[in-house]
């Protein structure tokens, strides 16, 4: 019988926290995959802040260091310059890094900071019980807009990846998802060349990867993954948003499958 799936290497053996239906379990088994498959274990220290994200580090096993809320991005900045062969990565929700989070992330980003974030962005607040984030959707219903996000009440979603495009320090910024198999594939693409621009010294690299989270939208799982299809991606559009990977000439490993 032909053998089609391992479990990575550096994913351990421990049952997941995530609730069912979840992208954050996804996404972890992915970065696990790409340090194995990069040989960068040695060099990999993930920094996780405050959220669902938060106990990533029971997941990977690799170095981590867990950060304040929102200072993922102040953290990184310190670990890459103090080890800068590393690769720095912070793992962030839409909490924790589009709401008190936004500062650091925005001038880390600005300053072209060498590490790469990967920021979950499932439109709420998911571990403390579903409440408004900065990325909900207008008119989505979450604890604490319960009539729907509304213009003159809430203000709008935060478009973080298109804030962060503007800015000079970014090399590579792509917006992907994980409700489907193709969309896994084209997250962990993402997640690869994000990775390799940051080991290649180009510049800040960010992965946004729109997530399912049934419980907190009160779906069922597969219902979830449509929404994103046909709600949520049309104000979050998937693609590369940013990258100067192509004028800036770097190696043909970065675009390597």
């Amino acid at each position: 019988m032909k053998k089609i799936y391992s479990r990575p290497k550096y994913l351990k053996k421990v049952p997941m926290h995530y609730c069912p239906g979840c992208g954050h379990s996804i996404v972890t088994r992915l970065i696990a995959e790409l340090i194995e498959e990069m040989d960068l274990a040695e060099k990999a220290i993930c920094i996780p802040p405050a959220g669902c994200a938060v106990l990533t580090y029971n997941y990977l096993d690799i170095d981590s260091v867990e950060s304040a809320h929102g200072r993922g991005g102040a953290m990184a900045t310190a670990m890459k310059r103090i080890l800068p062969d590393c690769l720095i990565f912070t793992y962030q929700g839409d909490g924790d890094l589009a709401a008190i989070g936004t500062a650091e992330t925005i001038h880390a980003a600005n300053r072209g900071e060498r590490f790469t974030t990967i920021f979950i962005n499932n439109a709420v607040y998911g571990m403390t019980g579903g409440q408004m984030a900065p990325t909900t959707l207008f008119n989505q219903k979450t604890t604490t807009s319960p009539f729907g996000r509304d213009m003159r009440r809430e203000g709008a979603p935060i478009k973080i990846s298109e804030m962060l495009a503007l800015l000079d320090g970014v090399a590579y910024i792509e917006r992907t998802t994980v409700n489907s198999v193709s969309a896994i594939k084209k997250t962990k693409k993402a997640i690869r060349k994000a990775f390799q621009i940051q080991m290649d010294d180009i510049g800040f690299s960010l992965v946004e990867v729109l997530s399912p989270c049934p419980t907190n939208w009160k779906m069922k799982p597969l219902d979830a993954c449509k929404w994103i299809d046909e709600v949520m991606s049309k104000e979050y559009p998937l693609g590369v948003i940013k990258d100067i990977t192509e004028k800036e000439g770097v190696k043909e490993a970065v675009n390597a499958d």
